[in-house]
């Protein structure tokens, strides 16, 4: 809490580029209570809500409280162990606290000291060397209640040397209610370990949500990442990899949709911290109505990090006139022996496509539905789990909300 009364919450100021186009007024300005029980989720609503798979080990948070009802109650066996934070702090001698913190700085962010100044519970995965775990799943939902609440989830994921696992985080929101996640998860590699990561941020309308993963790479580790943002009155995606050893290695997507007068914020920092690292950075948007979104990706090449590989690209479509899009691709190179590239994309939906599908009895709904959909199925096609490749899938198939037909014709800029 002091350094939370020191940082405060950041301002959008022209000299602060991390939050220059993420105005965080309505935020700084509203009351937010403390939910000392959790609301009642019906098991079918939850499955609506978020993916699911039998095959899964799921635990599930309901307004920050663990909820045993929802949860197949943890995992450990083989090598692997997964369980809620409350459990894992008084465990000290299978080292699960040993990570927290490590890598989440509450002296220079002010939501990771809000965080962890007031984290009641969250999840804890922890692989063995040498071990695979099952695909662990980890919902945290957010209820409706008469006073808007905040929450403030933390995760730790722990890979040993060599290991293997898949770590789902569900945000998901119940009705149209207003409340504020702040969410922390950190993720450590061991040398050769892999993880594949996947955050879907789908809050409510009047939701906030601010979300930190910061995470580090042992040697010839490999770390998957892939965000999908979409709901929320205002949410930020912040993730920080380190790539801190020799063949250390990156793949980070996100896709993120926007509507009404929605705002979502991408912001990716990736460290070459030592030599033979690599990083491809590839984010897509989807803006509608009045909505806007920021994306800044920054990849920083430091001076040991030689004979490096580093690409990033954004591509936005915007299907109305007031739609915005603040995109920032950036490189920082202070070696003089690798390989990057970085650009950026923004335009409107193809007025000739749209013409030639018509033309082949398409009507003009379903034609830019479809465009949409293949937009976003180059990044949802990266997800490697079927059960939620299927669902987001679905979520473009069945039509997002808010993705509307428009007239309007826009001009495409290239940065």
């Amino acid at each position: 809490m002091d350094s939370f009364s020191m940082l405060g919450f950041p301002t959008s100021r022209k000299d602060n580029e991390k939050w220059k186009y993420t105005n965080l007024g309505a935020l700084a300005n509203a009351t937010f209570g403390y939910a000392v029980r959790s609301g009642a989720v019906a098991a079918g609503l939850l499955q609506s809500l978020a993916p699911s798979s039998e095959d899964w080990v799921q635990l599930v948070f309901v307004d920050g409280h663990y909820s045993p009802e929802h949860s197949t109650n943890g995992y450990a066996e083989k090598g692997v162990v997964v369980e809620r934070l409350g459990d894992a702090a008084d465990l000290s001698s299978n080292g699960a606290g040993e990570g927290i913190g490590s890598l989440a700085d509450v002296r220079s962010d002010g939501f990771t000291a809000l965080n962890t100044a007031f984290a009641t519970d969250g999840a804890v995965v922890k692989v063995s060397a040498g071990s695979s775990a099952p695909t662990v799943h980890l919902v945290y939902v957010t209820t409706e209640h008469d006073e808007a609440i905040a929450t403030h989830p933390r995760t730790l994921v722990i890979a040993g040397e060599g290991s293997e696992c898949s770590v789902v985080e569900s945000y998901v929101g119940v009705g149209d209610s207003t409340y504020f996640t702040n969410s922390v998860s950190e993720i450590l590699l061991e040398a050769g370990a892999q993880v594949d990561h996947y955050r879907l941020m789908m809050d409510s309308p009047g939701a906030f949500h601010i979300g930190s993963t910061p995470v580090r790479l042992g040697e010839d580790s490999t770390f998957n990442s892939l965000s999908l943002a979409r709901g929320g009155r205002v949410a930020r995606n912040g993730l920080h990899v380190m790539l801190d050893a020799p063949g250390g290695s990156c793949v980070v997507g996100g896709l993120y949709f926007t509507y009404g007068t929605q705002h979502i914020d991408n912001h990716v920092v990736i460290d070459h911290l030592k030599p033979h690292t690599s990083s491809d950075l590839y984010f897509k948007g989807i803006l509608d109505d009045r909505s806007r979104a920021v994306f800044s990706g920054g990849v920083i090449v430091h001076p040991n990090a030689q004979k490096s590989e580093a690409y990033q690209k954004d591509q936005n479509l915007l299907l109305s006139e007031g739609a915005r899009i603040n995109t920032k691709p950036m490189l920082e190179i202070y070696a003089d022996d690798i390989q990057a590239t970085h650009g950026a994309t923004a335009g409107a939906v193809a007025e000739e496509a749209i013409f030639y599908m018509r033309s082949r009895g398409i009507d003009e709904k379903t034609a830019r539905d479809l465009l949409v959909h293949g937009f976003a199925k180059e990044i949802i096609d990266r997800v490697s789990l079927e059960p939620l490749r299927e669902y987001l899938d679905g979520l473009f198939a069945d039509g997002l909300p808010g993705a509307r037909s428009s007239h309007s014709k826009g001009k495409k800029s290239r940065g």
